[in-house]
């Protein structure tokens, strides 16, 4: 299966808390969208990794998937080493995606931005042919995305562009809600997490609802580029 855009996050939910409009959007569009989760989150205070392979398969249908895979690479301790690159780039080999989306390239959890370096170096290496892949001993021929963009996480990173989700951010919230052990719920009572109080889960809303303003539309999700887009027409940016 080729993908039109994979999307990689080190912890499942990165992507439904980051990215998830984009990818509803894309999808309803007749783009096929992926996600490639890093680690099960084993190290997160609430829930287990079981659990959470349920929350994130939960999270795929409805995100409309066409594929999810998780690598299970040390929640905490991967590394942005040939190891796991070999790993990462046989995954951008199997679904030769054009674009890839990726963790913020720093943030407060420092999975994040080893994510975001990871899949980043492994995307360039993906594209050379003298590295050599085989998946279920067939030998990969090499790819390189078209684009790497880095979603925005905890911190308020400057986007370089945004990208307009009106109509998909109770798809999208629908999709974080997936992560019942995660997010806030009135009858909770498992530990507090920075990740667990009303305050942030609402600020995934008025977040894309900002950004939404700055482009005069009510929702919008923000990226940063590690290289200039182009476009063909100044009436492409209208």
């Amino acid at each position: 299966m080729k993908l039109d855009i994979l999307a990689i996050g080190a912890h499942p939910d990165d992507i439904e808390l980051s990215c998830a409009g984009v990818l509803l959007k894309e999808q309803a569009a007749g783009k096929k969208t992926g996600v490639l989760d890093l680690t099960r989150g084993e190290l997160g205070s609430r829930g287990s990794a079981e659990i959470r392979d349920q929350e994130a398969a939960a999270a795929a249908k409805i995100l409309k998937l066409s594929v999810r895979e998780n690598l299970a690479f040390k929640d905490g301790f991967f590394m942005n080493d040939e190891a796991h690159q070999l790993e990462v780039i046989r995954i951008i080999r199997k679904y030769r995606p054009e674009i890839v989306l990726c963790n913020s390239i720093k943030d407060r959890h420092p999975d994040h931005a080893k994510g975001s370096e990871l899949a980043s170096v492994s995307c360039y290496l993906s594209g050379l042919q003298r590295i050599e892949t085989t998946l279920e001993g067939i030998p990969q021929k090499h790819w390189r995305p078209k684009q790497v963009y880095h979603y925005i996480q905890w911190l308020d990173i400057e986007p370089d562009f945004v990208v307009d989700i009106t109509g998909f951010i109770d798809a999208k919230m629908e999709a974080v809600h997936a992560y019942r052990t995660q997010f806030y719920h009135p009858e909770d009572k498992g530990p507090q997490t920075p990740i667990n109080s009303k305050n942030f889960l609402e600020s995934i809303k008025y977040r894309s609802a900002n950004y939404g303003r700055l482009i005069g539309t009510e929702h919008a999700e923000g990226f940063t580029a590690e290289r200039h887009p182009g476009v063909n027409s100044l009436f492409d940016l209208v």
